[in-house]
């Protein structure tokens, strides 16, 4: 089914260098052979997208690229050769395009592709008002879902992601260092699965949400850390520690608390090298995971824990900034005070529910 094709305005936001976000004015143009046009409702902001605003990815994001890849939204025009979507079907995106002949590719791991496009970093980004992308990208939503709770689908199969690799098994103690979304996703899905979870976090706030969400949450700077870590294990360490803080002291606190054969599964990007405590590897027999983004399958997991309401999207949501107020959007999740999952909200229409 092919949709009409006529040109109507819309906005998008451009990079414009360092800490600089621009609100253009452009026009919508017919989805070309194989692709979707997708009305975005929301866009959610990660940490990735803040490296992006720092200019620390200048190398890979030029002026002018529209970021962003937490989202969610409706197909509002499908092209030529499309076939299973209709307009206003609710949809998110898998943002990732691989070349499928890299040794990667061929053995079966795509989303680690030696030549991986990520949409939002490497090509046309979700914030905006109107995004074409790839039919193969889309992932259906339920209809009853709330498009402000489905732009968490992304950040939530990272979390799945993680826990898979992790192999975490039901009765497992897991320790997640670093309390900010991802680190609260990925205690949720480990909780899911069976784990025993303890979080540890040094900013107090993000410790009080992960206790109201019924976590233990312990600060791993505190004088009875290690003995708190030891009374809940019973003296033998966890079995995994999932490394979320991107600090050389996560990783430190990370390793330390591993029982004998732990599993460290590493998912904070460091953009620098770490030391690591290899001695406590040999004489533990540890093992590193390394978990960097997801599958297709991850993305249907994530969106079945969001409808079942494992995920509670409406106490994890601090705060939905309109369009044109990106760069309040984006100074808000970096100052860190009293916030967890910033949205952009990018619907044209005023007055729309979340719906």
């Amino acid at each position: 089914m092919t949709s009409p094709t006529r040109a109507t305005a819309a906005r998008r936001v451009a990079y414009g260098g360092a800490r600089a976000l621009v609100v253009e004015r452009t026009e919508t143009e017919p989805p070309a052979p194989g692709h979707v046009r997708v009305d975005v409702a929301y866009t959610g902001i990660c940490g990735t997208d803040l490296h992006i605003f720092h200019g620390d990815m200048d190398g890979r994001v030029p002026p002018g690229a529209v970021i962003g890849h937490e989202m969610s939204g409706r197909v509002a025009e499908v092209g030529a050769g499309v076939a299973g979507w209709r307009p206003g079907d609710p949809v998110t995106v898998l943002p990732l395009r691989w070349c499928g002949d890299c040794p990667a590719c061929r053995a079966g791991h795509t989303h680690v592709c030696h030549r991986l496009v990520f949409l939002g970093i490497d090509a046309s980004g979700a914030l905006q008002n109107s995004w074409t992308v790839p039919a193969d990208t889309l992932v259906p939503l339920p209809r009853d879902l709330r498009l402000d709770h489905a732009a968490l689908v992304e950040p939530t199969a990272v979390a799945v992601h993680d826990v898979r690799r992790a192999q975490l098994r039901q009765g497992e103690h897991a320790l997640v260092v670093g309390g900010g979304p991802i680190g609260v996703l990925i205690a949720l899905v480990a909780r899911r699965a069976g784990a025993s979870v303890v979080l540890a976090e040094p900013a107090a706030y993000r410790r009080s949400v992960a206790e109201d969400l019924g976590f233990t949450a312990l600060d791993p700077v505190a004088d009875d850390f290690a003995g708190t870590l030891g009374q809940w294990t019973g003296g033998a360490g966890a079995a995994v520690a999932f490394e979320v803080s991107g600090a050389a002291a996560g990783v430190a606190t990370a390793v330390d608390a591993l029982a004998t054969r732990g599993r460290l599964v590493q998912v904070a990007i460091h953009p620098v090298a770490r030391e690591v405590d290899l001695h406590r590897f040999f004489w533990r027999e540890l093992t590193l995971l390394g978990a960097r983004l997801y599958e297709r399958e991850d993305f249907t997991a994530a969106v079945d824990l969001l409808t079942e309401g494992v995920i509670p999207a409406e106490r994890l949501i601090s705060r939905i900034e309109p369009l044109e107020r990106v760069t309040e959007a984006f100074t808000a999740l970096e100052s860190g005070a009293g916030v967890m999952k910033v949205l952009v909200d990018c619907r044209t229409g005023e007055g729309q529910e979340a719906r």
